[in-house]
């Protein structure tokens, strides 16, 4: 069996962070071991919110615990989400280090959450510039979305073609997979009914589509299901476009559960057999 160290918020009401993550890991035979960076009584889109920042202090003592009992060798993969505060960047990369120390193979999934007024979602100062100058240099996994990807480019992305030359900026700077989540009007198709999402890795460019359901509300916690849900995907079969395959029909069948249910909140418990065993059997088509 895989482990993860899932380092992102929590919610206690509904689904973001690691409570959108953590289940479906867990029904794909992955154990995680959930560290979260916030403990909100539900997500910031909601407009409010109580609860706090964990300790910055808490994610490293932590790591030095697993060490302690010398667990971080058993660790495949370190993930980190939406994080509380700048400092917090630090201690990730100090968990990482640990990681690494004990086990070279280990992975590094960064899901590089930033501010999005659209959303409302609320991100601490400097997150972002920690993100560039400290995880990007080390992630072997980035799961950006186009809002993440723009904030992180050094140049405007409007157009299918923007969106590769970004992707594969950020391979050139080591990053090993970049998925691309929900290119919206950037996208290939450019279908307002179709959800569209790429991975760069060295070896090429693939794409995979499925379709956008309307929602009233639009769900929060879908980029962290992606991640998620990749990771797991990867670690069980240790083939790239496999796991994007598997992770894009295992998300479509959430979305359309949590559609079809009328939810603002995923609903990954109610879809846990599409999880297991998707319906759909939508394939990625190489573009580069």
């Amino acid at each position: 069996m895989k482990n993860v160290l899932s380092i992102q918020s929590h919610v206690v009401y509904g689904f973001a962070g690691n409570k959108s993550a953590t289940f479906p890991m867990q029904l794909l035979g992955i154990d995680v071991w959930a560290l979260n960076t916030v403990q909100f009584s539900n997500h910031t889109q909601y407009g409010k919110w109580t609860g706090m920042v964990i300790p910055q202090e808490q994610i490293g003592e932590i790591a030095n615990g697993l060490d302690a009992i010398g667990k971080l060798q058993e660790c495949d993969a370190l993930l980190s989400g939406y994080l509380g505060s700048a400092e917090q960047v630090d201690q990730i990369i100090y968990a990482l280090e640990k990681i690494k120390a004990r086990n070279p193979n280990a992975l590094y999934l960064c899901d590089p959450v930033m501010p999005n007024a659209e959303k409302v979602c609320v991100v601490a100062d400097g997150v972002r510039e920690r993100l560039i100058e400290k995880a990007i240099p080390r992630a072997d996994i980035m799961t950006p979305n186009l809002s993440e990807l723009r904030t992180l480019s050094d140049f405007p992305i409007n157009t299918f073609d923007d969106v590769l030359k970004a992707a594969n900026a950020l391979v050139a700077k080591g990053v090993k997979k970049v998925l691309i989540k929900h290119l919206g009007v950037a996208g290939k198709l450019n279908d307002p009914d179709t959800f569209e999402i790429i991975m760069a890795t060295p070896e090429g460019v693939w794409h995979l589509s499925r379709p956008l359901y309307k929602f009233n509300f639009e769900p929060v916690g879908v980029g962290d299901l992606i991640a998620g849900t990749f990771l797991a995907h990867y670690l069980n079969c240790g083939n790239d476009v496999e796991a994007f395959e598997k992770m894009n029909n295992a998300v479509a069948g959430v979305m359309k559960t949590t559609f079809d249910l009328k939810s603002y909140e995923l609903q990954p418990i109610a879809a846990r057999f599409e999880i297991l065993n998707p319906s759909t059997n939508y394939k990625a088509v190489k573009v580069v």
